[in-house]
């Protein structure tokens, strides 16, 4: 057998996995290698291809052994056993000691691209910088394209605009790193300008640039770019590509007009898993939930379609407050089926399917019987506490989650965790989370944890605390309607009238057609039984057009959810409804003469 059939065999063992063949192989190899007395460079072909193959094994111990025992080595030799370093140990700095001690500084393109593609910080990637300078690998392309992505990774957008254009040449794969760079920072705008100057200059995209470019306008919400691009891609006949359909259908439903995503979804002539948990998300994203969960029962009962976890995570994480229980059972019960139980992210949608359908104990019970927590997981047991009004529990798992073996928390958690103060009254635990987000982790607060912070101290009576909390706040944050809607909430429980006009008025300025700030303020008005000024803030709001929003009860029988809304006449069972609320209210008058 040629070597370089023995090579692309020890390739395929590596992918697959393949322990017997490759040790076998690799028996052979170190025969033929005695038997011959040295090391040719057709051999050297094999040794290289075994260091990849036990890397792949995540076998690191046989691959520096192997390489320790080489008499011969070459710059590929290096390369294969840094990439091993990197892929089993996830270590930059042991990777660059290792080359730096063992290939005496000598760096070429491939020892570069490998090096800069496991930067992890800002100081690793302007370290190689240097390097690349150093060595004069700088007009090398994969070299540039390299660093371009690492300096993005790191979040160091100006460096990477930098080197983007000190780059004599670029080709189509720097362009599409560029623009994906640009948007993994969320500066979207510039992300799609550097797409359109691309095309200026006459430079083929391919289905990645498309997909980038897509996910910029998902991210911009510019659902009118991103139709533009659309028809870009039909033009190139791209549009059949699993992953752009993928990312137009993400970039749609971001944008909220799930429509275009679904119909995007139905020209896929075979929908992979990934498309499919696109589309389950996207619906959840639009409060499209009993859509969701009637295209998972559709993928079920289709046997042409394998349901996985990430399916299954999907369609948990679309589950509202409406969703029937017993639905929920029978996806758990599917996912045990299929073993997808020990997975974190369908066991995190389970504990928040649960938690929303009123089954804490069941959420208690999956959260218990995890081996693996990631800081979602946590989150959505803090959360589900919270939701059911055990906000002291719901901080006791915080202080337990603060282990140092647990992970660290997200701004999600510290959201649960404000709430639970609220409805507690711990006004100073909340103000000390508060604090700690900034100081001790690093996450900047988000309007809904100011407005978390104003229920919670207008819950506990300090109104004009809430208030002057409000107006220290940046102008953006205080400008939301969030903000002043929650101050006039909390007027409304404790009958401050004064207060209350001044949230109401604040509101009705910047959002002169949203009715929560009349009714609210009507509302207050009446339990100040300040019936002339109810009167005149009700006309107010029918002068300005401005109509209240229905409210809606529901009620789960036999697994089947029944809405219905103030004068509703649509249920096919409304006379029977209303023959029996008359019949129940003539009882009770009946009752009340009694008495």
């Amino acid at each position: 057998m040629r070597n370089g059939d023995v090579s692309t065999l020890l390739s395929i063992c590596g992918h697959a996995s393949n322990l017997r063949l490759g040790t076998s192989l690799h028996a052979a190899i170190f025969k033929t290698t005695v038997a011959g007395g040295s090391v040719h460079r057709s051999s050297l072909l094999n040794y290289n291809s075994l260091i990849s193959m036990y890397s792949r094994w995540n076998d690191l111990t046989s691959a520096s052994k192997l390489f320790d025992e080489m008499a011969q080595k070459d710059a590929v030799t290096y390369n294969s056993m840094l990439s091993a370093i990197f892929r089993n140990t996830q270590n930059f700095a042991a990777g660059v000691h290792f080359y730096n001690s063992s290939a005496g500084m000598f760096y070429d393109h491939a020892t570069l691209t490998t090096i800069l593609s496991e930067c992890e910080s800002a100081r690793d990637v302007e370290m190689m910088h240097s390097v690349v300078w150093g060595s004069g690998y700088r007009v090398e392309v994969s070299v540039g394209n390299a660093l371009l992505t690492a300096y993005f990774r790191c979040e160091l957008p100006e460096s990477g605009r930098k080197v983007f254009d000190e780059m004599s040449f670029k080709n189509v794969i720097t362009w599409t790193a560029m623009i994906s760079g640009l948007r993994q920072v969320e500066l979207y705008n510039e992300s799609l300008c550097v797409f359109h100057k691309m095309r200026k200059f006459a430079v083929a995209a391919n289905p990645v640039t498309f997909s980038s470019a897509l996910m910029a306008c998902g991210g911009a919400r510019s659902v009118g770019e991103g139709r533009r691009i659309h028809g870009i891609v039909l033009k190139h006949g791209i549009h059949r590509e699993l992953h752009v359909e993928s990312t137009l259908m993400d970039m749609y439903s971001k944008s909220g007009t799930v429509d275009d995503a679904c119909r995007v979804f139905e020209s896929i002539w075979n929908p992979d898993k990934i498309s499919q948990t696109v589309i389950l998300v996207g619906l959840a994203q639009n409060n499209l939930e009993e859509k969701a969960v009637e295209l998972f029962v559709k993928m079920v009962n289709n046997t042409g379609i394998e349901i996985d976890a990430d399916i299954v995570s999907g369609v948990l994480g679309a589950f509202g407050d409406d969703a029937p229980l017993s639905l929920g059972k029978q996806i758990h019960s599917l996912s045990i089926k299929k073993r997808f139980d020990p997975n974190v992210f369908v066991s995190n949608g389970l504990i928040n399917m649960y938690s929303k359908s009123g089954d804490l104990q069941s959420s208690y019970k999956i959260f218990t019987g995890m081996t693996h927590r990631n800081a979602v997981t946590w989150t959505s047991i803090i959360s589900a506490s919270a939701r059911h009004g055990l906000s002291n529990e719901a901080l006791h798992l915080y202080e337990t989650m603060r282990s140092p073996s647990h992970p660290d928390p997200t701004d999600t958690t510290f959201l649960s965790l404000l709430h639970a103060c609220s409805h507690a009254g711990a006004v100073k635990e909340g103000m000390k989370y508060l604090k700690s987000m900034s100081e001790d982790h690093n996450i900047e607060p988000r309007l809904e944890h100011y407005a978390c912070v104003v229920d919670m101290l207008g819950r506990a009576a300090r109104l004009e605390e809430a208030k002057l909390f409000i107006e220290n706040l940046p102008v953006q944050v205080r400008s939301n309607t969030l903000i002043w809607q929650t101050l006039l909430g909390a007027c409304g429980i404790h009958g401050d009238l004064e207060l209350g006009r001044y949230a109401a008025e604040k509101l009705q300025v910047l959002a002169p057609n949203c009715p929560a700030g009349y009714v609210l303020l009507a509302n207050l008005c009446s339990f100040r039984r300040e019936w002339r000024e109810r009167g005149r803030v009700l006309k107010k709001m029918r002068d300005a057009g401005v109509k209240k929003d229905v409210g809606m009860s529901w009620i789960e029988i036999a697994g089947v959810v029944h809405k219905f809304v103030v004068g509703d006449e649509t249920h096919w069972k409304i006379s029977d409804i209303y023959q029996m609320v008359l019949y129940l209210m003539m009882h009770c008058r009946d009752d009340d003469n009694d008495q």
